[in-house]
């Protein structure tokens, strides 16, 4: 039997690594002793070996030689997961991509515990929508390139199922808790039956009585900032001379973290060039030029989620653009966030209700609601929260290592 077992949480915006043995788990440090590592990649255009984390996002803020790539996990369960892109001077598709950056996690691994050879990792409850055969696709996909990593044996855990391993371990008695995961890229909810008692049952199916998710997540709160808040600055539904508007799937690439590479073209800028001449407001689309041609996408997605994040304990916060764009420094306020993502919020509160109904809990019967992932502070998402299940008492646990070290303890249950 194996020492020490390993959860993976590859996530949408941070991942992490967790180790578990009979005296618990933890997780490892990644990078400049911090067990998260933002999920990010930058590919240097001169031959050296890619950057991870917190080094690849500095690198490209520092302006230096190369490509940032971040919200890869979203290409899972898409057709963009085979295309071919150019980095570091040639091209590679995004599950090469992936590779890498999942090597590296193993790689951490390794260093930690070399004799591991198995390891659980997490998945969203839907990597796609309403896709059987897609987020099957998916979740294969990556236990490839997990395989490819070194790993001899490799399962899946869902992800709010891990967060609630975790919550379990310090759960004085037992009860029925409402997992809600609202990550990068998905949102998860599960009702689990969690307590000392059953932490070490083999099976822990029967305690597990509803599950789904949708795909929807913090980047899109971000997309949604952005296209409401930014990019009505670069010309976004602006008018023509000729009475028309503004294309949109400039601005929806520009505002979307996996899709802001797709912008930095030759034919992309001279079809602003274009455009510009046929803007009522042309100065508008030169703030969006100047963007593309700069390569400063991923730097004006990092002030939008720099603003969402302030807005969590604050009323509003300054966007400082105007050395990305040239153009103004608007101040956003809390309740113009909140309409920008009603919508997904109200979707969000629908999958709240639909998990409790396919479980058959009335919101009364839930003990606690276990909030986790890197949104789940957000006021809006906690008042939708309350609104589902008034009165249950909301707890917190780590931001962004609940799942990983679940799945640290899950990979004990299943290979110990």
């Amino acid at each position: 039997m194996d020492g020490q077992f390993c959860g993976i949480d590859f996530g949408t915006s941070n991942s992490t690594v967790g180790l578990a043995d009979t005296g618990g788990a933890r997780l490892i440090a990644l990078e400049e002793g911090a067990a998260t590592l933002p999920s990010a990649v930058f590919w240097q255009t001169e031959g050296a070996p890619p950057l991870f984390g917190r080094a690849a996002i500095a690198a490209y803020l520092e302006g230096e030689d190369g490509r940032l790539m971040r919200g890869l996990k979203s290409t899972l369960g898409s057709g963009l997961i085979h295309d071919r892109t150019s980095v570091g001077g040639r091209a590679v598709t995004f599950r090469e991509v992936l590779g890498r950056f999942i090597g590296h996690l193993r790689a951490a691994q390794v260093a930690a515990a070399p004799e591991i050879g198995r390891v659980v990792l997490g998945r969203p409850v839907h990597f796609v929508d309403d896709d059987p055969a897609a987020d099957a696709t998916a979740e294969a996909v990556l236990a490839e390139i997990a395989t490819a990593c070194g790993w001899r044996e490799v399962a899946f855990q869902f992800e709010p199922i891990a967060a609630a391993l975790h919550y379990e371990t310090t759960a004085p008695r037992e009860e029925l808790v409402l997992i809600v995961d609202i990550g990068g890229g998905t949102s998860d909810v599960s009702v689990v039956r969690v307590g000392p008692g059953r932490a070490g049952r083999p099976d822990r199916a029967d305690d597990i009585l509803g599950n789904d998710g949708i795909r929807v997540g913090g980047t899109d709160f971000d997309r949604l900032l952005s296209l409401a808040e930014v990019m009505p600055h670069l010309g976004y539904l602006g008018a023509t001379a000729g009475g028309g508007t503004m294309p949109r799937h400039y601005y929806l690439d520009l505002a979307t973290w996996h899709r802001i590479n797709a912008l930095y073209t030759a034919r992309t800028l001279a079809d602003l060039k274009a455009l510009r001449l046929a803007a009522a407001e042309p100065e508008r689309i030169g703030r969006l030029m100047r963007v593309v041609e700069g390569r400063h996408g991923h730097a004006l997605a990092m002030r939008v989620e720099e603003a969402k994040i302030a807005l969590s304990d604050q009323g509003a916060a300054r966007l400082n653009l105007s050395d990305l764009t040239g153009g103004p420094n608007p101040v956003i306020r809390r309740e113009g966030f909140e309409a920008a993502v009603e919508a997904p919020l109200s979707r969000i509160a629908g999958l709240l209700a639909a998990v409790l109904a396919q479980a058959g809990v009335a919101p009364g019967r839930i003990g606690t609601v276990f909030l986790t992932g890197g949104s789940s502070q957000l006021p809006a998402l906690r008042a939708v929260v309350s609104a589902v299940l008034p009165g249950v008492a909301l707890a917190t646990g780590d931001m962004l290592g609940s799942v990983g070290t679940g799945l640290a303890l899950e990979a004990r249950r299943r290979f110990g």
